[in-house]
């Protein structure tokens, strides 16, 4: 399977799997974050990515 960060076919899937790792670049990329701290996002407030997205504008 290529490692494609189109794969994503929503314009924003609701959920993050972190255990994909072309996902998690998609994930980092779309944040402008490094992985850690989306990692500790979805730890914070869960894999949707709506949340994530308001976590990480607010750290």
């Amino acid at each position: 399977m290529t490692d494609n960060l189109n794969r994503i076919d929503l314009e924003e899937p609701e959920k993050i799997t972190l255990n994909e790792p072309w996902e998690v670049r998609y994930w980092t990329k779309e944040f402008g974050i490094t992985e850690a701290k989306l990692r500790r996002a979805v730890v914070a407030v869960g894999a949707m990515s709506s949340s994530v997205r308001i976590w990480v504008r607010r750290h």
